[in-house]
């Protein structure tokens, strides 16, 4: 009896884009593989949900979504003959549908708790070589582009830059799922208006307007969304909720935890000792993980662990206060020991309860320009190019300061 074929060329349908289909095997071969399948576990926005109840996609829609905006991409270039072979098309398609393959579970909360100076990308890059060897090398030349070492330029920019496909779908993807109008940018537009021009991945003089669009609605997203008060102090909690908790592991408490989460929390990772076992309970750890144990530690001993659990459980956060200024020492002093004596917790512990950061947001750097092709054929800077007078402002990075504490 013969052994039946199984189709690989899938069409998926997605609620912004409609069909989106699955250009090879190989691609398919790499989304069916475990490490791929773990980002449907991995909300995309982490805890905006809490202020957006829509926003609970996750980064598996994000990256097949990225696959899709760069194959109208690679069409687009090709009409307007620029040369791309089959191998570099196949590349740019890996490279953009496993970009955020090593994303932790609640985008970046871990990477500042229980995992220490390695960054997602990092992460990304030990996934893409370990799926390089198990697919006999024929990752190569995308490992190559998403590192930015690849010699056509342009193939670098559509990965990563001020105008790559990452940013054209989580804009609009997060938009939509949150149902911030404010962030519903055009991507088939700006798709439509690139060419390339000395190698540099440029946006044609009729869709500047698009750009400022884009630039803008990026603006808005952040202090909107991304940036948003309680998202930031959800994000805050969680963080020092695993940071407790990896306080105690080293203690030797014992912690109900997935044997991947309690993979982290008993032993000290950095970027040092990563190794392949590191790799592989990475690629275990979810948000499940996290959310259970978060669950199982409201009824644990540790005071600070179980009311921090309890304040994201049945989200009852912390209030926070932003302004321009930093927050004078004496004020945060005022809130610590207030805390310390509300919860007969020493001031060590209240830092859990009282801290204050500061957040940035820069809508557009120079430094790496979007650049316009003009009619007479020359490359403009958009911040010069535009006659909009707000995008030479976008381009200072805006400082506000933030202090949390109990109600």
């Amino acid at each position: 009896m013969k052994k039946k074929k199984h189709n690989k060329l899938k069409i998926l349908n997605d609620p912004i884009y409609g069909f989106i289909q699955i250009p090879n095997t190989l691609i398919f071969d790499l989304i069916e593989h475990p490490y791929f399948q773990r980002l449907r576990r991995i909300a995309q926005m982490g805890f905006s949900n809490l202020v957006y109840p829509g926003a609970n996609h996750t980064r598996f829609h994000h990256a097949i979504g990225c696959m899709h905006l760069m194959q109208k991409a690679v069409r687009v270039l090709r009409f307007k003959q620029i040369e791309i072979s089959n191998e570099e098309e196949n590349a740019v398609y890996i490279a953009i549908l496993l970009h955020d393959i090593g994303h932790g579970s609640f985008s970046h909360a871990l990477e500042h708790s229980i995992v220490n100076g390695i960054s997602h990308e990092e992460i990304s890059l030990k996934f893409m070589r370990k799926l390089n060897d198990e697919f006999n090398g024929k990752l190569d030349l995308a490992i190559e582009i998403f590192e930015g070492r690849y010699h056509r330029k342009f193939l670098c920019k559509l990965i990563s830059s001020q105008l790559d496909i990452d940013r054209l779908d989580y804009l609009k993807r997060d938009s939509f799922y949150t149902g911030v109008t404010e962030g519903n940018i055009s991507s088939d537009r700006l798709i439509a208006m690139m060419n390339v021009k000395d190698d540099e991945l440029v946006i044609e003089g009729k869709g500047i307007y698009s750009v400022e669009n884009f630039l803008i609605a990026r603006r808005l997203m952040y202090w909107q969304v991304y940036l948003h008060k309680t998202g930031l102090v959800a994000e805050n909690m969680l963080v020092n909720v695993l940071k407790r908790a990896k306080e105690l592991a080293e203690k030797g408490e014992v912690l109900f935890a997935s044997t991947s989460l309690g993979y982290f929390l008993y032993n000290k990772i950095s970027q040092e000792n990563f190794t392949d076992e590191t790799l592989e309970m990475f690629s275990k750890l979810d948000d499940y993980d996290v959310m259970s144990a978060i669950k199982e530690w409201t009824n644990h001993s540790d005071k600070v662990l179980s009311l921090l659990s309890k304040m994201i459980v049945d989200r009852k956060l912390l209030r926070i206060e932003i302004q321009q200024d930093a927050f004078k020492e004496s004020y945060l002093d005022k809130k610590l020991n207030k805390v310390t004596k509300k919860f007969q917790i020493t001031s060590e512990e209240s830092n859990y309860f009282v801290f204050s950061q500061q957040i940035s947001n820069q809508a557009y750097s120079t430094n790496k320009p979007i650049y316009i092709l003009n009619k007479k054929g020359k490359l403009m800077d958009i911040a010069k190019a535009s006659d909009q007078l707000n995008l030479l402002a976008l381009t200072n990075p805006v400082v506000k300061y933030f202090i949390c504490y109990p109600k």
